[in-house]
């Protein structure tokens, strides 16, 4: 018989309660219990129980925790979770800073055993896996550059009580908030960055933490690639072009709950000899969002299987973290502002 995984979910926010309902529809999971500082504490018609602090949470029989909760607190229930023996989902970031990580992978590696995976999404959407396996195929040669552009208009409603705008409890702003996605993706495309240029700017938000990351990226071989992380797009934006030796793909949009990114699309371009500019094309445009439903299932079938996690290790995730400090880092006035330090 299959095993039935008992599952807690710390913080039942927008994006905590779309793991709930990914956790209802999973054969394996059950969630038995969840917290949030907004709810009350008791039973749902469902049955859960709910509690206001992720410690009445962990007083639970649990197998798994799925940590979506605000940055400065993911790092000391991550490791909260270790320490009760459970299997561990975290959103990202996996913290404030690059020590935050660190601190759960010390731990962590005294529970071998245990899976720990986080949330970088982004993988799993049908654009971004489409354009993976071209990428792998070498029909359109070898990457070449990327050009990407994520934003909105504002981290969040931007009350300067908001834990986002806050330094001391976010880490970072729009970069650390929604560009890791991007990163994520640009690492996943091209390998490791070895040299970084960047301005950050807190200019028009006016907070301690960064509205705009204008970024220019290479790695040892040679690949290129310019970001733009903003909150000052007006109209949420994701599109991130990649020009390889044979041809070039464009990922436009993006699938989210909001659906205000417009429509997630796939573009592949065929240059030819006498195309004058104007290549061939072909265009994929996807309808559905199975990206939350595929990370869950990964994650559940490498703590059936005790297989290694395949996106979101804790390694990867240091990586990523590593980027986005070296980016911030990269901006001398931006550094000595914030007294900033890559590790």
């Amino acid at each position: 018989m299959s095993t039935i995984y008992r599952v807690g979910i710390a913080g039942h926010g927008t994006v905590g309660r779309i793991r709930h309902r990914v956790c209802n529809a999973h054969p394996n999971l059950h969630v038995v219990a969840v917290c949030d500082q907004s709810l009350d504490i008791g039973v749902t018609e469902g049955g859960v129980r709910t509690w206001t602090t992720f410690e009445q949470l962990l007083e639970e029989e649990l197998d798994v925790l799925f940590v979506c909760l605000p940055n400065y607190m993911v790092p000391d229930v991550t490791i909260a979770g270790l320490h009760k023996g459970l299997h561990i989902f975290c959103e990202k970031p996996p913290g404030r800073d690059v020590s935050d990580i660190r601190r759960v992978i010390e731990v962590h590696k005294g529970y071998p055993d245990q899976r720990l995976m986080y949330g970088f999404n982004h993988r799993y959407h049908d654009s971004v896996m489409e354009a993976l396996s071209i990428i792998q195929s070498g029909e359109l040669g070898r990457v070449l550059d990327m050009r990407g552009v994520y934003g909105k208009s504002k981290i969040i409603q931007y009350d300067r009580k908001e834990w986002r705008c806050v330094r001391e409890k976010s880490g970072g702003g729009i970069l650390l908030d929604q560009g890791i996605h991007m990163l994520d993706l640009m690492r996943l495309f091209a390998g490791e960055f070895t040299q970084v240029t960047s301005h950050i700017s807190s200019d028009f938000w006016g907070h301690d933490v960064e509205d705009n990351a204008w970024v220019l990226m290479r790695t040892e071989d040679g690949k290129v690639a310019m970001l733009h992380s903003s909150a000052t797009q007006w109209r949420h934006h994701f599109r991130l072009e990649i020009n390889l030796s044979k041809g070039a793909l464009v990922l436009s949009g993006l699938l989210t709950s909001t659906r205000s990114y417009g429509a997630e699309q796939l573009t592949v371009r065929y240059p030819g000899e006498d195309d004058r500019g104007d290549p061939q094309e072909t265009t994929w445009r996807f309808n559905q969002d199975p990206s939350w439903e595929r990370e869950v299932a990964d994650f559940v079938k490498a703590v059936q299987d005790g297989t290694p996690i395949k996106f979101g290790t804790s390694d990867e995730a240091l990586k990523t973290m590593q980027l986005v400090y070296r980016i911030y880092c990269a901006d001398p006035v931006w550094k000595a502002r914030h007294n900033l330090s890559e590790e």
